[in-house]
């Protein structure tokens, strides 16, 4: 388990020239695909993330058909108007149709877990599987929660060095740092005005009822150490989802997926066929 070695990991200094561009409802959303065979994996990143959320993964899933987009407002998409979870979901079901894609499996993480669900909930005939990661119904963050303090005090221009990230992109040291430098950029890249609107949304959400109408066959991936959403938030995840089956990832905290990436792809590999 673990990273493979440093030369078959994408290189994050090109990753944003991999982009491409596709119109959904007016709107200009960013996407990195790589090309494989079988069912297709749309990947739906996290709060302030980009497509680069998941590159780390791109060597384990090696065949596999990958679309890793950059959600409205992130990266090199467009922000549009609204920000709320269902603008989300519904850019996604888009990018699925303009794509014509057959019914993908859709991974998301964190805030895409949360878009991931409400689009399995809303457009159940675009959704073949749904993977589940480091996600929850509900946040629940309090006004005083460190997420919620550390964006209030975010100011323009926001720098990639804020001691912030060092909270908010916390993880194992294997991570490599020109990938989480990477990451502080495409963040620092977004308005501090849009950080406080989209968390604002995240902290008014609750996903509940529309988890319990999915009827995608469903894994959950959670991180063991999460500090966002522990143990109780996976537990409320695994009963909404009729019939989900959840995974630990016993040593990662709110990112599986960069800090044991291995484990993760081989995690959804195996589910692939049940999916």
């Amino acid at each position: 388990m673990g990273l493979p070695e440093q030369d078959t990991l994408p290189d994050q200094d090109t990753w944003a020239s991999r982009k491409q561009f596709v119109d959904v409802g007016g709107l200009d959303l960013a996407y990195v695909e790589v090309a494989g065979s079988g069912p297709p994996l749309v990947m739906v990143h996290g709060f302030t993330d980009t497509s680069r959320s998941f590159s780390l993964l791109v060597p384990y899933l090696a065949g596999c058909r990958l679309i890793m987009p950059d959600l409205r407002g992130h990266g090199a998409s467009q922000a549009g108007e609204g920000c709320a979870i269902a603008d989300f979901a519904a850019d996604i079901a888009g990018l699925i149709r303009r794509l014509r894609l057959d019914r993908p499996v859709v991974i998301g993480h964190s805030l895409g877990a949360m878009v991931s669900i409400a689009l399995a909930a809303r457009h159940p005939q675009l959704v073949g599987g749904l993977v589940v990661v480091a996600g929850t119904l509900n946040a629940g963050f309090a006004p005083d929660h460190p997420l919620v303090a550390g964006v209030a005090a975010l100011r323009d221009p926001i720098s990639p060095a804020d001691p912030f990230y060092d909270w908010w992109h916390a993880c194992d040291a294997g991570v490599p740092k020109a990938f989480l430098t990477g990451l502080a950029e495409d963040a620092s890249a977004m308005p501090a005005a849009l950080w406080r609107a989209i968390l604002d949304e995240i902290r008014r959400t609750d996903l509940t009822a529309e988890a319990r109408a999915v009827r995608a066959r469903t894994l959950i991936i959670a991180g063991g150490r999460d500090p966002l959403f522990d143990e109780a938030h996976q537990q409320s995840l695994a009963q909404a989802l009729a019939g989900a089956r959840l995974v630990w990832a016993e040593h990662c905290g709110h990112n599986p997926h960069w800090e044991d990436p291995a484990f993760v792809a081989q995690t959804v590999v195996e589910m692939m066929p049940r999916l």
